[in-house]
């Protein structure tokens, strides 16, 4: 089997394992299992919408083609065939002191032989609250270093540059690990960075639910659900404008169901929106940053 075909198949059973620990999670509902085939080739759109998950979506698509001329100058590359295959997540949950979470990982291959893995995960809270800040970046260090010495430090700050709003100059959440443009030199860090990948993808769901079992039961109020919602409308926005995977899949063809269904089921804009500074949704704000040690 080539590379490539293999790092589909296990991105592929990866999304099943996805699938079936976040529903031991929110045993509420399952996950809809979509599989799709277009001209680019195929994937599987899996979505949920429970009673802890307002909603969520875990996707796996495997496409090939020819790169259009503004995906080429995009990816700063010449015009060439090209293959690519990925699981994307993203789910939104019902509680507003739950966070939002995202994750993807992703292979690309060019026909001239060219290729690189990216991927990351990053976690946009309603409310921040720094000891469940602290678990997450503390997960994401453990793996990152298990995997190089200094990695975490090193896409920690990618994060922090990529998942921000530059026109509303704040960080969407509180950022995570991003890495792109990854390809290793030999064959032993290519396959070491697989697996990477693969470590990552596998650990989400437990990442996740940390954050989940310990707030989703909170209590919360009207106010709060706005608050939610207002926020819910940056993540729109940050996918819109400056999200790499959502233009890259709408600039190639991509299948837009799949693509778009990243978004919240809900979502507000509040003209000059102002916030009480001794408020908690001010003390958020405060930390929408760069920079911030959340070890």
């Amino acid at each position: 089997m080539k590379f490539n075909e293999n790092v589909a198949k296990e991105y592929l059973d990866i999304q099943t394992f996805i699938c079936d620990e976040i529903e031991k999670v929110d045993k509420s509902s399952v996950f809809s299992r979509e599989v799709w085939q277009s001209e680019l080739g195929e994937g599987r759109t899996c979505t949920f919408s429970g009673s802890i998950i307002e909603k969520a979506a875990v996707n796996f698509s495997k496409v090939k083609g020819e790169l259009t001329t503004g995906a080429a100058k995009a990816l700063g590359v010449s015009p060439d065939s090209f293959f690519a295959t990925g699981i994307s997540i993203v789910m939104h949950p019902k509680n507003p002191w739950s966070p939002i979470i995202h994750m993807n990982v992703r292979y690309f291959e060019l026909g001239n032989g060219g290729y690189w893995f990216g991927g990351g995960i990053d976690l946009t809270p309603h409310y921040i609250i720094d000891e469940y800040a602290s678990k997450f970046h503390k997960a994401l260090f453990d793996l990152c270093e298990n995997y190089k010495v200094g990695f975490y430090e090193k896409t920690k700050n990618e994060a922090d540059d990529y998942f921000f709003l530059t026109h509303r100059g704040e960080t969407r959440g509180i950022g995570g690990i991003f890495f792109d443009r990854i390809g290793p030199d030999n064959e032993q860090e290519k396959l070491e960075l697989f697996e990477f990948t693969k470590k990552l993808a596998k650990a989400f769901p437990g990442i996740y639910a940390e954050q989940l079992e310990a707030l989703s039961g909170k209590e919360y109020s009207d106010k709060n659900l706005e608050w939610q919602n207002l926020r819910r409308g940056r993540y729109v926005e940050f996918n819109l404008v400056f999200d790499r995977g959502t233009k890259f899949g709408l600039e190639t063809g991509g299948r837009t169901e799949s693509i778009l269904v990243s978004m919240p089921p809900v979502a507000t804009w509040v003209y000059q929106h102002n916030v009480d500074k001794d408020s908690l949704e001010y003390e958020t704000l405060s930390k929408l940053k760069k920079g911030v040690n959340w070890l």
